[in-house]
């Protein structure tokens, strides 16, 4: 039963910490949810998935150019080679040391096709490699894009959730605020803003609830005899109980 030397709503300044620490909660992940840390996280990946994808493809299409310019270049030595072939053979060359010209040549011509086509074929292979690494790609912006639109969602919902908290919240403490005396209330006040939102806390069983510290018995005593307000002698913050 409080006294007449205590001071008025001590009893109930625990009731207050608890929605004053509630409110902080709820106003902490509000504005972190309004500065977008999440959406920006997840909008940050799909940029760069789709930043990936776009340089993969750029890639692709060098690659394509590069395998028409091959495919083009083996296509004109094959018809080359059968020319001179047919010059070999349809009598419109009857030297010696001309056809044997001719026939270097056309050794020369497949002798290059050959290594054009092993070109080729490494495009080919490095083609292969690339669609792969486009298609998996594809898939971490495909769930990036996923990622945001639910983020984006979850946050409106959870900020309309927090938004009706915090009025309720805020709502009792205000029909709180009367139960005390103003000296109190300041006091408990200027503690919060010094011990990170918490001004007072519980004494259980010689401990203080604030700071977590056993109080020495000698002073445990003392308090017994205070009237007014107790305080932790660690960490100064209101004791209740």
């Amino acid at each position: 039963m409080a006294t007449e030397t205590e001071p008025r709503g001590i009893d109930r300044l625990l009731d207050l910490q608890a929605l004053d620490l509630a409110i902080d909660r709820l106003t902490a992940r509000r504005e972190e949810l309004e500065s977008g840390d999440e959406v920006r996280a997840a909008r940050a990946d799909l940029e760069r998935a789709e930043g990936l994808l776009g340089e993969l493809r750029l890639a692709l299409d060098s690659l394509d150019r590069e395998q028409r310019r091959l495919e083009g270049d083996i296509d004109a030595l094959s018809r080359k080679a059968e020319d001179e072939q047919k010059r070999m053979y349809d009598g419109s060359v009857a030297n010696p040391k001309e056809l044997e010209a001719i026939q270097h040549e056309v050794e020369s011509l497949r002798g290059r096709r050959g290594r054009i086509e092993d070109e080729l074929l490494e495009q080919m292979e490095r083609r292969e490699d690339l669609d792969g690494r486009i298609a998996a790609t594809q898939g971490e912006a495909s769930q990036a894009r996923d990622r945001l639109s639910e983020v984006s969602g979850e946050s409106a919902h959870e900020l309309e959730d927090i938004s009706k908290d915090l009025a309720q919240r805020s709502a009792e403490r205000a029909g709180l605020l009367p139960s005390f005396d103003e000296d109190l209330l300041d006091l408990y006040e200027d503690l919060r803003r010094q011990k990170r939102g918490v001004g007072a806390a519980a004494l259980v069983d010689g401990v203080c609830q604030g700071c977590h510290q056993k109080l020495s018995a000698m002073e445990l005593s003392r308090l017994k005899k205070v009237q007014g307000v107790k305080r932790c002698e660690y960490c100064r913050r209101i004791l209740v109980g």
